[in-house]
């Protein structure tokens, strides 16, 4: 079984906020293998199906972002699974906007919801999808910048490159994180078509 945590914050405030794009990227997962995202339970909504051939599990914590490692140790504790099945999509401010990067594990950098699940799991031994959601300008505090909207121009690039992300998370699934790595981590970048 793998399970796909989207990070963000729960509520219409924040939706479609840059710090959201974990969970935009679950919708689209849910959307493309018909998964329906309907139960509650780890202080999470969540939906469970297949991806290929194996048993998923997606995720939306509802802990708000910094608390996101709530959610994924319970998750780890109850079902048991070896915690490189556990795929964290994440937003990264240190990438090129609108790139996807699969990294098979690493530190937290700046993000706290990846500071909170590696603190709670004491592990950093899992795979994450990055999507680059721009470079925050120097006058605007940090928290503001990823809680603030995308501009329309970016907006359609960002579409575009969630479902790219979504490929990802099933390319990682399908072929295992090494295929999926070589394919998706050379891949220019959208926002430069």
């Amino acid at each position: 079984m793998f399970v796909v945590v989207g990070l963000g914050n729960p509520g219409r405030a924040y939706a479609n906020t840059r710090h959201n794009v974990g969970f935009d990227t679950i919708d689209i997962l849910a959307s493309r293998n018909n998964i329906k995202i309907n139960k509650i339970k780890f202080k999470a909504v969540y939906g469970e199906g297949y991806i290929g051939s194996e048993k998923v599990m997606l995720v939306k914590p509802q802990t708000y972002m910094n608390n996101s490692g709530i959610t994924v140790r319970d998750i780890y504790s109850y079902y048991k699974i070896p915690i490189e099945n556990i795929i964290v999509i994440v937003d990264d401010i240190d990438i090129d906007f609108a790139s996807v990067r699969i990294k098979r594990k690493g530190s937290a950098g700046t993000h706290n919801g990846l500071k909170s699940i590696i603190y709670l799991l004491e592990d950093d031994n899992f795979p994450r999808v990055k999507i680059g959601i721009g470079r925050r300008p120097e006058n605007l505090d940090l928290a503001d910048f990823v809680l603030s909207r995308f501009s329309k121009d970016e907006r359609e690039i960002i579409d575009g490159t969630l479902i790219t992300a979504a490929e990802s998370v099933e390319a990682i699934i399908k072929n295992g994180i090494d295929n999926a790595m070589n394919e998706f981590n050379t891949r220019p970048n959208r926002a430069q078509d």
